[in-house]
C-alpha cells in the first residue's frame, strides 16, 4: 500500500473521529505512507473566526457561517504553504476530519441542502476524498459524550439539532452515493474495533486501486 490518498473522517459530535484519525495515521505510516492530518474548521484566520462562533464570542446569521466555511474549506485545499493540494502533491497521504459532508449535514438544517451543495461545488471540483468514512453513533450517545466533563456545549450541540444532522448526512450520503465513495462505520464499536473496520475499508481502497 504506496499509493497516496485523500481520506475524510464524518460524523456527528462525539463520533470519535479525532480518536480514529490517530490510529489510522499510525498504521497508514506503517504500510508505509507520509500522512498530514488535517480538520475543518482550520487554524487559519477564517477557521479562527469559525470557531469564536461556535464558542458564542461572535454571533452570525446562519447563511454566513455556511459562507465562511466555503472560504476556510477552499483555503484548506489551496494555501501555498500546507494546503490540502500541495500535501498530495508532494506525496502525502492526507486525512481530514471533516470536509464538504460536515457542511451538507450541519447548515442544511437552515437553509437548502441544494444551495449549501452548490456552494462547494468548487471544492468538490477541485478535489474529492477517494473515500469519506462517516461514524455513525445516535444523537444520545453524543450528547452524553460531548458533555462528560464539561460545563458548556457549542452552537450545533443540542439533542434535537444533532438528530437532524444525523439524518441529513444520510440524506447527503443517498443523494450523492454516485459521485462519490461512502462508507458507514458503526460508532457504537469499540475504538479498536472501529479501527479495525476503517482499515479494512481503506485496504479494500487500495487494493482497487492497484
Amino acid at each position: 500500500m504506496t499509493k497516496n490518498l485523500f481520506i475524510a473522517l464524518e460524523g456527528i459530535d462525539g463520533s470519535g473521529k479525532s480518536t480514529q484519525i490517530k490510529l489510522l495515521t499510525k498504521k497508514l505510516q506503517a504500510a508505509g505512507h507520509k500522512v498530514y492530518a488535517t480538520f475543518e474548521p482550520t487554524d487559519s484566520r477564517i477557521g479562527s473566526m469559525i470557531r469564536d462562533v461556535f464558542s458564542g464570542k461572535i454571533e452570525l446569521d446562519h447563511k454566513v457561517i455556511a459562507g465562511l466555511f466555503v472560504a476556510d474549506r477552499l483555503d484548506h485545499l489551496l494555501n501555498k504553504s500546507n494546503g490540502i493540494l500541495k500535501m498530495l502533491n508532494e506525496g502525502y497521504t492526507v486525512v481530514t476530519d471533516r470536509y464538504y459532508f460536515s457542511s451538507y449535514a450541519y447548515h442544511s438544517p437552515y437553509m437548502s441542502m441544494d444551495w449549501v451543495i452548490e456552494a462547494n461545488a468548487l471544492s468538490a471540483e477541485l478535489l474529492r476524498p477517494n473515500l469519506n468514512i462517516y461514524i455513525d453513533i445516535s444523537a444520545e450517545e453524543s450528547m452524553k459524550r460531548i458533555t462528560k466533563g464539561r460545563t458548556s456545549t457549542e452552537l450545533y450541540e443540542t439533542l434535537d439539532n444533532l438528530k437532524t444532522v444525523r439524518t441529513l448526512y444520510l440524506k447527503a450520503f443517498e443523494k450523492l452515493q454516485d459521485v462519490e465513495n461512502i462508507c458507514t462505520i458503526d460508532g457504537g464499536k469499540s475504538e479498536n474495533e472501529i479501527a479495525d473496520d476503517i482499515w479494512k475499508k481503506i485496504e479494500e481502497l487500495s487494493q482497487a486501486s492497484n
